[in-house]
């Protein structure tokens, strides 16, 4: 199986109509240019191409002081519609989560202070371009169908699953 190289948004180009977009969008923007000292990498729903008319391009970054990410940022997006910046303590962790539309699409920017490959957000993007190679149209639909009742993706993937308890822990341990 192979999976394309996330660190690297060029996969995009060639991918669905919403990724063709996505990439079109970054490379414009110069979004990963911009984000390039926090190691950005484009996680979740698009680069899987399991993205519903809501979803946003989630951009993970590795960040070790708040204050410096927020004032890149901020230099840089605050001009956009819908910006805000956040700080929220999740998993026993501070993090930074900025929030802005570009050419209609919501943006989300995470920074967390450990590299992207360790966040969970990389880390259930992982497994889920995993199953989703081995589980092919029918889990993508399954999921997306999931999704667009409501649920985020982890619930969706544990419930096509039939995975029992912390969808967010439990789908680290399947692949």
């Amino acid at each position: 199986m192979h999976l394309p190289n996330f660190e690297d948004i060029a996969y995009l180009q060639s991918g669905s109509p919403l990724q063709q977009r996505a990439y079109a969008i970054l490379r414009d923007f110069s979004v990963m240019e911009i984000l390039q000292d926090f190691n950005p990498i484009l996680i979740g729903t698009i680069p899987l191409d399991i993205a519903i008319a809501n979803s946003d391009l989630d951009i993970a970054c590795e960040v070790y002081d708040l204050q410096l990410f927020a004032d890149h940022v901020a230099k840089h997006f605050a001009r956009f519609n819908a910006y805000q910046f956040n700080r929220k303590w999740i998993r026993g962790k501070e993090v930074g989560i900025v929030n802005f539309i570009l050419m209609g699409i919501p943006v989300e920017l995470y920074g967390e202070g450990r590299p992207v490959p360790e966040q969970y957000g990389y880390r259930h993007m992982v497994v889920e371009a995993k199953l989703l190679a081995a589980g092919g149209e029918g889990l993508k639909r399954e999921v997306m169908r999931l999704k667009e009742q409501g649920l985020k993706t982890e619930p969706a993937f544990a419930q096509a699953l039939n995975l029992e308890g912390d969808p967010y822990e439990n789908i680290l341990l399947l692949v």
